[in-house]
């Protein structure tokens, strides 16, 4: 089913043809024909899917059909994790929108920003605000955005919300809105805490769940390579140069390691960089663009690179550090290979790494050959867990004894 047999506008489906957009994915021949009908959606795929122009296509369609007169108003609000997706959800809306005769104005609501600027923005008058939740409700603790005309509610990478503390902000975004509007709910994954969000913002939602896209990793070669902790640096240089990547995504624990990495590595002569939450925004759009444009061949890059980065030509993805969550190795690699070219994931483990990877393996369906690198072999033995040791019996505070503590505590202060 080509995009003009979705309902969308001819001027709509001139600009997905000039974008070379010619036939939707699963998730889009499902989601935009029920968005059309009006209907709450809470859809399940993996990233990489096309979930951003299963919602940005119809709502941009429904839009173009209403009357607009006099200052622009607030009709629809997408929220992000990241202010890089919000920005590239941004995008999609305008390019998509190119060829309207009346284009939809849109405002990215994200920190690092001026506030002051995104505040004149919204008073201008805006037809489609596409905001992180933090910057969001510094916005409307003001007082100075109004949300009462909003038709549509989206929740892009709903789940990944849950790490930046959404659940406990619902409740003042849900009080901000009218009750009578459309909820679009996208997510990876469907904890029981993300069920429990889906329930305060629609009732009666029809699901659409992609369990089984394959056709994602498919063309992405998973490796696995056993190696020593302190070897990894040694290993990803020895492997860039031997493999010849041309543009490496290497995912990190942490912000500090991301940016000594990306020091070594241009010591040795890489054009390498980091990014992370700490840098300013326009650090980190700067960052992004040299990557794109490949000013920069290797990324250090923390989790906030996992979803929502549009980079069609990451040759290598490397897993330097293990993701916490099966679910988030699946974002990881899902950098690579888009658009149906092939990709490479390299996951480094070392003997403390076996048993979480052995739980990546079993949560993602897979099982994966281990290699070892002729002068980096993993050497060594496992380091044997110790057993706490039992407790003594009478040593433990009882519940009283820290009641009583609290109490005493409290008339201390």
């Amino acid at each position: 089913m080509p995009f003009p047999n979705l309902g969308l506008s001819q001027k709509i489906n001139k600009a997905l043809d000039k974008n070379v957009y010619k036939n939707p994915t699963l998730i889009q021949k499902r989601v935009i024909p029920l968005v059309l009908e009006h209907k709450d959606i809470m859809a399940k795929a993996q990233t990489g899917s096309g979930k951003t122009a299963s919602f940005v296509l119809p709502i941009l369609q429904m839009w173009t059909n209403k009357k607009h007169e006099g200052k622009p108003k607030i009709n629809c609000l997408v929220l992000t994790p990241t202010r890089e997706l919000a920005l590239q959800v941004s995008q999609a809306f305008i390019i998509f929108s190119k060829y309207l005769p009346k284009k939809p104005k849109i405002v990215s609501i994200i920190g690092g920003k001026s506030i002051g600027e995104q505040l004149l923005d919204i008073q201008k008058g805006c037809d489609i605000v596409v905001a992180t939740t933090g910057r969001l409700l510094d916005i409307l603790k003001k007082k100075q955005m109004n949300l009462s005309n909003l038709e549509f509610l989206v929740l892009d990478e709903a789940d990944k919300m849950l790490d930046f503390g959404f659940e406990e902000e619902l409740e003042l975004l849900l009080e901000s809105l009218p009750n009578k509007r459309q909820n679009l709910l996208f997510s990876a994954t469907y904890p029981n805490k993300m069920l429990n969000i889906a329930s305060k913002i629609t009732l009666n939602p029809i699901e659409v769940f992609i369990e089984n896209e394959k056709t994602i990793v498919e063309t992405i070669n998973q490796r696995v390579i056993e190696v020593n902790k302190e070897n990894r640096s040694a290993l990803l240089r020895y492997l860039i140069k031997e493999e010849n990547w041309n543009q490496i995504l290497v995912f990190m624990a942490n912000k500090r390691s991301c940016d000594n990495l990306a020091f070594k590595f241009r010591k040795y002569g890489f054009e390498a960089e980091s990014f992370h939450g700490d840098l300013i925004q326009d650090e980190r759009n700067n960052t992004l663009e040299d990557f794109k444009s490949k000013k920069i061949k290797v990324l250090f890059a923390t989790d906030i690179a996992a979803r929502g980065l549009h980079i069609d030509n990451i040759s290598c993805v490397v897993n330097y550090d293990l993701p916490r969550s099966p679910a988030d190795y699946i974002h990881r690699i899902g950098r690579t290979g888009r658009a149906g070219k092939s990709g490479i994931s390299i996951s480094f483990i070392s003997h403390e790494d076996k048993e979480l990877f052995a739980l990546i393996e079993k949560r993602s369906d897979i099982n994966l050959k281990k290699e070892q690198i002729e002068g980096f072999e993993l050497i060594g033995t496992p380091i044997k867990k110790q057993k706490g040791s039992a407790p003594i019996k009478g040593k433990r505070k009882s519940k009283k004894d820290k009641l009583r503590e609290q109490q005493a505590l409290k008339k201390i202060r």
